[in-house]
């Protein structure tokens, strides 16, 4: 916990006056939540668009004010946890179930930093299983199209009904291991109907800052969106 504690109140230094910052969810976004509070009690001045009601509801506990997204033409700094980054900067996401929200956050923001314990970064994405968000119409075809893909598909449950997401749909985690095909995958679930939005973040973060041991390191993309960048 010391790890991600680091990390997020790290982070809120890159949170300036005036700015609309989209705060993602998870266990170290919680640490982030928590400073931007604080600071807020000090007079910084930001709105933030959450990525799930767990983070509206926090951000309402610490008196941070929320605009929705669709009042905006863009967010200035987005800050979200990872479950997984390679050397690539290639993430998988969605652990918490916020995956859609969070997708849509990091695509309109013009600053994307990613916040961590030393655990998350890993030679090859895989090991965590992928989440994907489905629609529940005729979602056990879906199902039955990724079993006929190996792909290893387990719909995620809540006790004995299946979790929903703040979007009403659901989840299939997929245990594809790790060095699994990346463009493989991904273009194999965008042709699939149902699917409407993967946990994988290719290359799509600025920075990322990673608490290890006592002191957090902050690793620059300097290529973002080109395959030759490496930590």
């Amino acid at each position: 916990m010391r790890e991600k504690r680091m990390a997020g109140i790290r982070a809120a230094d890159y949170i300036k006056d005036n700015m609309i910052v989209g705060l993602g969810t998870g266990s170290t976004v919680y640490y982030l939540i928590e400073q931007v509070g604080r600071l807020v009690k000090l007079g910084l001045n930001i709105k933030i668009v959450p990525t799930s009601k767990r983070t509206s509801s926090l951000a309402k506990k610490f008196n941070i004010p929320e605009i929705a997204i669709d009042k905006i033409k863009k967010i200035d700094l987005a800050i979200d946890g990872v479950d997984e980054i390679d050397k690539h900067f290639n993430a998988i996401k969605g652990g918490g179930g916020a995956l859609f929200r969070e997708k849509i956050v990091s695509t309109i923001a013009n600053k994307v930093i990613w916040i961590m314990d030393s655990s998350k970064i890993v030679d090859t994405i895989g090991k965590f299983p992928l989440p994907v968000e489905i629609l529940p119409y005729g979602f056990t075809h879906v199902i039955r199209k990724l079993e006929v893909l190996s792909f290893n598909p387990t719909l995620r449950m809540n006790s004995d009904t299946p979790y929903i997401t703040d979007n009403n749909n659901y989840i299939v985690d997929l245990h594809l291991g790790k060095s699994f095909d990346i463009e493989y995958v991904s273009e194999k679930l965008k042709s699939i109907p149902g699917v409407l939005e993967t946990g994988l973040f290719l290359n799509a973060c600025d920075k990322i800052i990673v608490g290890i041991d006592n002191e957090t390191r902050v690793i620059e993309n300097k290529e973002k969106g080109t395959p030759e960048n490496s930590m």
